[in-house]
């Protein structure tokens, strides 16, 4: 049996959520996800593969269809709950939440200068240091040029899970130049800031 999703209109995440709905209420073997922009693209495909399902895409003018068949145990993705018990004080789970490519109001130069430094500085938070979010101007720290982009791959390169707004990637019109991180959407970012013990948010 194949399922039809058409998510063509649904602003982010609206298309993660409707294939969320789908697999865990149908769990199809066959499942195809049309969508027309390359963040849901982005998205969903990310989403599907947690999910165990292997995906394909066509597109014809601007069209993406995306074919996703079940394959087997899915992996681990960031917007699943925690089955066991919540993990101990003692081992926190903090989210750096980026909303900016600069640091404060003022002076952009001042700014870019202190974003370098709070970037660079985040290895001090050690093993609880768990995901850096980034929404809006933030997403911009996270292609070619940026001051910051070697620190945020040695960070990813540790662990680090690295959260990048697709919405926001394709408003700026720079989705196919990101170079660090995993291409999200807004249910993950909630899902992340709510399993997250401490949230740090600049």
């Amino acid at each position: 049996m194949e399922t039809n999703l058409d998510c063509r209109g649904l602003a982010c995440p609206g298309p993660v959520i409707r294939c969320k709905e789908c697999v865990e209420g149908q769990a199809p073997k066959h499942l195809t996800v049309t969508v027309d922009n390359q963040a849901a693209k982005e998205n969903v495909t990310r989403f599907l593969t947690t999910r165990g399902y292997a995906v394909s895409a066509t597109e014809v003018d601007g069209i993406v269809t995306l074919q996703a068949t079940a394959t087997g145990e899915p992996v681990a993705a960031p917007t699943a709950a925690p089955t066991a018990a919540p993990q101990a004080v003692a081992d926190p789970k903090t989210a750096v939440f980026i909303t900016a490519d600069t640091m404060g109001r003022g002076d952009p130069e001042l700014g870019a200068k202190l974003m370098f430094n709070f970037i660079g500085t985040l290895p001090e938070l050690g093993e609880g240091l768990w995901r850096i979010i980034l929404v809006n101007g933030g997403v911009k720290l996270t292609v070619a040029g940026s001051a910051v982009l070697e620190k945020l791959k040695e960070l990813e390169a540790a662990g680090v899970t690295i959260l990048v707004c697709g919405t926001c990637l394709d408003f700026f019109g720079i989705l196919d130049k990101k170079e660090v991180g995993q291409t999200t959407n807004m249910l993950d970012v909630v899902t992340s800031l709510d399993l997250a013990d401490k949230v740090i948010q600049i």
